[in-house]
């Protein structure tokens, strides 16, 4: 057992270099020289403080997403609408923000709270679907993100629509999330970390965060033991989309300031690939988010410096998620288990 954990954990890693050697193979093909094309990725995502304020801001919204998946999936349940709940956080942190005429502390909190709200309920959705329907949260959960993309853009182009421009009134300065060091991040990359950390206190430190992943380990075993199998199931998807909701409103907050077309398109599906190549462990899920957002802030410094085109970059993303699934996939094979199980057995008698 404690060689397939450490397993577990080689196969993201593995992915990672396989996935940059065959980058660089590919850099070599176009005519560029891969070291230099990695060196000038690097300096474009961490070369100096406002590189480094860029990428952790691009990481934020993929650590909130990924967050919200990873919560889910530890309780057994598969929640693909992280887009759906951030963007109705979203919502709401605008409409506090811009509409109820408070500025300040009171709309940043407020604003806040009624995105987390939002994702909460938006979440509930699918979750009492599930429960007291059996119907399938997954297409659920997908369905609702374009019925919350939709409902966005009657906002923006109606609703709440700012004169000629479709989009949203923008956030008053006095109610914007604080930049840290004079950087682009803000806050709501500290709130990201908070909730990682709590995520993970309460996961791994707590009795109720083993019961819950205890009922996403077997459902049968764990009603069988006397736990609320429904209401850990339906906390999990309220938690998860409150994450994805705080996300949200955070992310309007301190970076967007307006809803307009486009707005956290793929926010959802990029947090399920980060939770996946995490482990479905928060804190790894968050490294694994910074590490996506260096590659893409980075790769805009590498095309204009060695020409080497962003879609390098791409390719290399996406080989981390396919050979990380493969990996996975490959760990939970009966034949994959004999064989670790026999060169263990092996080593002990030596």
């Amino acid at each position: 057992m404690k060689n397939v954990k450490w397993i577990n954990v080689l196969i993201p890693v593995a992915s990672v270099l396989l996935s940059l050697v065959i980058g660089c193979i590919i850099m070599i093909i176009l005519g560029s020289n891969p070291f230099i094309a990695l060196q000038y990725l690097w300096i474009g995502a961490f070369g100096n403080l406002t590189n480094l304020g860029t990428t952790l801001t691009r990481a934020t919204p993929l650590i909130f997403t990924g967050l919200c998946a990873c919560f889910a999936y530890r309780c057994g349940v598969f929640n693909l609408g992280g887009e759906g709940q951030f963007i109705m956080g979203s919502i709401l942190a605008c409409v506090v923000a811009t509409q109820t005429g408070l500025t300040g502390l009171p709309a940043v909190l407020l604003s806040l709270v009624a995105g987390t709200i939002a994702g909460g309920l938006w979440a509930m959705v699918p979750g009492l679907l599930k429960i007291y329907r059996g119907q399938n949260e997954m297409i659920i959960s997908i369905m609702l993100n374009y019925v919350a993309t939709l409902f966005m853009g009657v906002l923006y182009t109606n609703w709440l629509r700012d004169g000629s421009v479709p989009q949203t009134a923008s956030v008053p300065l006095e109610s914007r999330l604080t930049k840290l060091f004079g950087l682009r991040v803000t806050t709501a990359f500290l709130l990201a970390l908070l909730a990682g950390a709590a995520i993970y206190y309460f996961l791994f430190h707590t009795s109720k965060g083993f019961q819950l992943r205890a009922v996403g380990l077997n459902m049968t075993a764990a009603e069988f033991n006397g736990f609320a199998v429904r209401r850990y199931l339906l906390i999990s998807f309220v938690v998860s989309g409150m994450i994805a909701g705080l996300g949200g409103s955070a992310e309007l907050l301190g970076t967007q300031y307006y809803l307009i077309n486009g707005y956290a398109n793929g926010y959802g599906f990029d947090g399920v690939a980060m939770a996946l190549i995490g482990q479905l462990h928060p804190i790894a899920t968050i490294v694994v988010a910074i590490f996506f957002a260096a590659l893409r802030v980075g790769s805009t410094t590498m095309q204009v410096v060695t020409g080497v085109p962003t879609s390098v970059s791409d390719i290399i993303q996406a080989l981390v998620i396919v050979f990380t699934v493969a990996g996975l996939a490959m760990v939970k094979l009966p034949e994959f288990k004999a064989a670790v199980a026999k060169l263990t057995a092996k080593k002990e008698a030596a």
